[in-house]
């Protein structure tokens, strides 16, 4: 095993479209996932101004904020974003399937945010990039690492696959079983006519934040149907900021709704044991009335009844959002409080298969990633 610097064993992938683009798939930054090693998404078609080409089999360096971790192999040709950094492996001095992993792992991710320049979007050149010096063994260590960062990866996208499987059934089952409801919106009610609909949150300066007191939630909490706790980056003000600003406190067991991306309209349920907390703007605190239980109405906003909703009241060009007043009339189907309920404890079963998925999957994460950092660090 030896010490290599990045550029001796893989080089910038330099070439240009010179002729028409029929045909070649397009890559962009949004293309790229945090942290996911493979392509699963692009576009086909679309007008565009990129003449970047990549070849398959090539790594895709996400250059622009290099701390979001994208990077992924391309399964084919295509063009992408000038602000992704394409990479490609010599093959006589190391094995292409193993190079994205080099890529792809905290410590190199680390290195580039050092070297990124510029304030609002720092960008990290290839130039700098290559001096990445990490340890390279020989080439029968490198096929076996290959194989089995591969397997584990091939693994983490059947976890993956699972939970997203298992929140299909639960949107599945809402749509079948309140059917009825929603196919009469006018038997429906709005969400302010059964829900106390509070204005956003406050704009929390940075000047007014602090290291602890009552716990600032933001819009980067609020997963899709779950709270993201985020407990390192927690940020808190102080009781005097609370009562100057005059700030809503939010409870347990309230809904947090995110009038940004991705997706605009996202929820989840304020979990116990937060202590004292606020909103920042853009989120909106929803308070359940007598008639609707939590676990109902987050299962509602996943239903293609009211994302088609907030789809048609979304505004904004460039960066869509949905106004607190659009949200307070969307349409909700009430069911009784016992077939709630019912679907309650589907909805229960469901979160604790997911939960225990998703433990499975992130102890699957750890291994994979102390595999590179003590075989490649």
């Amino acid at each position: 095993m030896s010490k290599v610097l990045l550029g001796d064993v893989a080089h910038e992938h330099k070439e240009t479209c010179k002729g028409s683009k029929d045909g070649y798939p397009i890559v962009g930054l949004e293309h790229l996932i945090p942290e996911e090693i493979t392509l699963t998404t692009w576009d086909e078609g679309s007008e565009n101004t990129f003449t970047k080409m990549f070849r398959k089999g090539n790594v895709l360096f996400g250059r622009r904020r290099a701390y979001l971790k994208k990077a992924a192999v391309a399964p084919f040709d295509g063009i992408c974003s000038g602000d992704i950094t394409v990479i490609e492996a010599d093959p006589d001095k190391i094995l292409p399937d193993l190079l994205p992993f080099i890529i792809q792992n905290d410590d190199l991710f680390d290195f580039a945010v050092g070297k990124s320049a510029g304030s609002l979007s720092p960008r990290v050149k290839w130039e700098h990039l290559k001096n990445y010096e990490f340890e390279l063994p020989d080439m029968d260590k490198q096929k076996e690492l290959a194989e089995l960062l591969w397997a584990i990866d091939d693994t983490k996208k059947s976890y993956q696959e699972l939970i997203a499987a298992t929140d299909e059934l639960v949107k599945s089952q809402f749509m079948e079983q309140f059917k009825e409801l929603i196919n009469h919106p006018d038997a429906c009610s709005k969400i302010e006519d059964e829900c106390t609909v509070f204005a956003d949150g406050d704009w929390i300066e940075s000047k007014d934040q602090s290291e602890e007191g009552i716990r600032l939630i933001q819009t980067g909490n609020i997963g899709n149907a779950q709270y993201l706790d985020k407990g390192e980056r927690a940020r808190y003000i102080t009781e005097d900021t609370f009562d100057r600003l005059n700030c809503t406190e939010v409870k347990a067991n309230d809904i947090l709704i995110s009038r940004l991306p991705d997706p605009v309209g996202r929820a989840c349920i304020v979990p116990e044991g937060l202590g004292k907390c606020i909103t920042a703007v853009d989120c909106t605190i929803v308070r359940l009335g007598s008639r609707i239980l939590p676990e109902y109405f987050i299962a509602y906003t996943l239903s293609p009844f009211y994302m088609m909703q907030v789809a048609s009241r979304e505004t904004g060009s460039t960066r869509k959002r949905i106004s607190r007043k659009n949200l307070g009339i969307l349409k909700i189907p009430v069911p009784t409080i016992a077939e709630q309920e019912t679907f309650a404890s589907v909805v229960r079963q469901s979160d604790k298969s997911k939960f225990e998925m998703e433990q499975a999957l992130s102890e699957l994460t750890a291994t994979y990633k102390r595999i590179i950092t003590e075989n490649l660090g």
